[in-house]
């Protein structure tokens, strides 16, 4: 079963690119972040003759996540409990082929300190206050999405470009750390331990030429699929594709 993470960065704008990646690459479950539209301009339809079913949390002009599965997948959780008046649209979860699989877009925190990068910090405390009670029900989990942390130095291609970025403070690397500590497994540093493989290049400055990226999509695992975790990846040829995402599709394959 492969399960993938794709930062699309506005689904109207990338849907050629984001059509073409289904069809080569099959993912079974596919988790979209910045879809950029609300879910009734969701192209529902295209997807559905692309394969897809589509499962969609939708705000206008920003944020919004979507889950694509080949088979009907189930929601269970709109938005992230915690804080009723957070309106934006940062997290959908779902049942797929008795998997829990969530789409989570991470705030990005800038500029910090600020109100902004409270956010942040505050969102990512609700994240682990809910992925420690889904370990707790034993159920199979993978939480897939861009939460723009770069969690270790060799997670960029330079540390020192980033010093003062939201994504590389070391209050959201110790936010990470503590979800790791839960129990999850980072399912891409697991398969590549020592760093050097990006998910994200900027537009600006020549960052993909240049190959000046960094890693923030993250697929995290549960114990139960940690233990069927067969290759992880990230598919890095379709940054390169004409009016490409910045990201890059994010995808791990677990055994049946």
């Amino acid at each position: 079963m492969r399960i993938a993470s794709f930062n699309i960065n506005g689904t109207n704008a990338r849907l050629p690119r984001l059509l073409e990646w289904l069809a080569e690459m099959q993912p079974d479950v596919a988790c979209l972040q910045e879809i950029k539209t609300i879910s009734e301009n969701f192209p529902v339809d295209v997807l559905r003759d692309a394969g897809y079913h589509c499962l969609v949390h939708g705000q206008k002009g920003f944020n919004g996540v979507a889950i694509l599965s080949r088979e009907p997948a189930l929601e269970v959780q709109r938005g992230l409990p915690g804080d009723d008046a957070d309106e934006q649209a940062r997290y959908l979860e779902a049942e797929v082929c008795g998997i829990r699989v969530a789409s989570i877009y991470l705030p990005n925190g800038n500029p910090q300190p600020g109100p902004k990068f409270d956010y942040k910090l505050a969102w990512m405390a609700r994240l682990q206050a809910h992925a420690a009670m889904l370990l707790e029900t034993g159920v199979p989990t993978v939480l897939a999405g861009d939460y723009n942390v770069v969690p270790h130095d060799d997670d960029i291609w330079s540390p020192v470009a980033l010093a003062g970025d939201a994504l590389m403070q070391p209050e959201s690397r110790a936010a990470y750390r503590e979800l790791l500590w839960q129990g999850w497994t980072d399912a891409l540093r697991s398969v590549h331990p020592r760093g050097g493989i990006w998910t994200f290049w900027d537009y600006q400055a020549g960052a993909w030429p240049r190959d000046h990226g960094f890693r923030i999509d993250h697929l995290l695992l549960s114990p139960a699929l940690a233990d069927r975790l067969l290759e992880a990846g990230v598919d890095k040829a379709a940054r390169g594709a004409e009016k490409a995402s910045d990201h890059a599709p994010t995808w791990v394959v677990l055994r049946d």
